[in-house]
């Protein structure tokens, strides 16, 4: 497969992008349709429709593979219990074998288990009975009026504003340290001082919302890794509920709107570029993802790009957390970044943390250092390719890209050759879709106003 925009530092990298488009292009004359769906809460449906080889020509193992990865990529993007493949037994039953305890897709399988609180089947069905979707964006967001209480909770710090009518009156941070804490209850009133610090700011409260890494699912936290340290039986019985509970304190019946901090993140920026169908990825300590859609709403979509495939080489890099190869983690985050340094000629020392790391590099390429640059050109490679592939799963206008992967002249190395990607390999999309870094102050007030906007008052 010939690229024409390389990765630099990678030359087996495969990109989804190109193997979707080759997929099309194999199977116009002589394939078959299937329809993968994903079902979550409330029995949500979204839907994705592809072409394969047609069964028993000599290409079952190559439609496996290819549909393998097109279910694996819109389970994260969408989230759900259920995958329906339908137009193709002997794919559909592969998925199946694939997507069991102790399966090829082990992992996804318990995650989403724990996510959506019910047992993971996958479905095979004639192509007649193909899922269709069945989606419900809320118009989630872009509420200004009142007292509002706005909540950021971060890793290692957390950001509280009061905002009326759209204007933050009062804003604080403070660091602390939930990842380190087992006692639930350290989180709990951590949260509850926060918001009453907000609403000493204000005449009283009229909806709080919040914004914080993880998985929710109905205002409940479902999967979080502020909560790492605390247990399981502990999770169940105190954290679950916590916003909830946080909010009866401040008053009864007072709205709360709970989003994944990647949906409020591309909330802000959908705000601040005054348009919709954002989608905004961080690259941090992993690739975090948020969506708004053409109707500006937030989608109540999971948008776990870390776990989204985006290249299809075989001997891509595994994630240890997943078990799985060639998935956005190892692509759009430090880890991103660590594993080219040896590509590059740079020798990190094990010692360092992950971050330290990713400092070197970063000194290195404010030094001008070409090796530092060469990993940050490769890096801007995989993600045009990655945003040609999301694209397939999203409508999308505007890219937002954040995080300290993407700061400084690394930052805008990797736009300009995302960008380049684009121009050269899918002029289609470089037409629709603008790429931006939001700054950095703009971004910190945005996401408390966004996070603020989140509920609706109740009339």
């Amino acid at each position: 497969m010939k690229l024409k925009v390389n990765a630099k530092l990678d030359e087996q990298f495969i990109p989804l992008a190109l193997v979707v488009r080759e997929m099309r292009e194999k199977t116009e004359k002589d394939g078959q349709d299937l329809v993968i769906g994903v079902q979550r809460n409330k029995g949500y449906i979204t839907t994705y429709k592809t072409r394969i080889f047609k069964d028993g020509t000599g290409h079952d193992e190559e439609n496996f593979a290819f549909v393998e990865r097109m279910a694996k990529a819109l389970l994260w993007v969408v989230g759900g219990y259920k995958i329906i493949i339908a137009g193709s037994e002997v794919v559909g039953n592969k998925i199946k074998q694939a997507y069991t305890d102790g399966g090829l897709r082990d992992f996804d399988v318990h995650f989403m288990e724990r996510v959506y609180e019910r047992p993971f089947e996958v479905e095979v069905r004639p192509l007649s009975e193909a899922p269709v979707d069945y989606e419900a964006a809320a118009p989630v967001g872009r509420h200004l009026d009142g007292c509002r209480i706005g909540f950021d909770a971060g890793g290692s710090d957390r950001k509280v504003s009061a905002v009326i009518d759209g204007e933050s009156v009062y804003s604080e941070e403070v660091v602390w340290f939930p990842k380190t804490n087992s006692d639930p209850e350290y989180h709990y009133q951590g949260i509850l001082e926060a918001m009453k610090t907000a609403a000493s700011h204000m005449p009283r409260v009229d909806a709080i919302g919040v914004s914080s890494a993880g998985v929710y699912i109905d205002n409940r936290i479902m999967v979080a890794s502020l909560f790492l340290k605390v247990s399981d039986e502990d999770f169940d019985r105190r954290v679950k509920n916590m916003y909830l509970d946080v909010a009866k304190e401040l008053g009864e019946n007072i709205p709360i709107e709970v989003a994944n901090d990647g949906d409020v993140t591309a909330l802000a920026g959908a705000m601040d570029l005054n348009d919709d169908s954002v989608l905004g990825v961080a690259m941090g300590t992993s690739e975090a993802g948020g969506y708004v859609d053409p109707q500006g709403n937030i989608t109540g979509w999971l948008n776990e790009l870390a776990f989204v495939p985006v290249d299809y080489c075989k001997n891509a890099m595994v994630d240890e957390w997943s078990g799985d190869y060639g998935c956005g983690v190892k692509y759009f985050s430090q880890d991103g970044v660590i594993k080219l340094a040896p590509a590059a000629g740079i020798e990190l020392d094990e010692s360092l943390s992950p971050a330290e790391k990713l400092k070197v590099v970063q000194g290195l390429m404010k030094q001008g250092d070409e090796r530092a640059a060469a990993i940050y050109d490769t890096i801007g490679a995989y993600f045009g390719y990655a945003i040609a592939f999301y694209s397939e799963f999203y409508d999308i206008k505007h890219v937002l890209i954040m995080g300290r992967v993407t700061s400084g002249e690394g930052g805008v190395i990797l736009l300009s050759r995302a960008q380049e990607v684009l121009d050269k390999e899918f002029p289609e999309l470089a037409k629709k879709i603008r790429l931006h870094i939001p700054d950095e102050s703009s971004r910190r007030v945005g996401q408390s106003v966004a996070a603020a906007s989140l509920p609706e008052l109740r009339k």
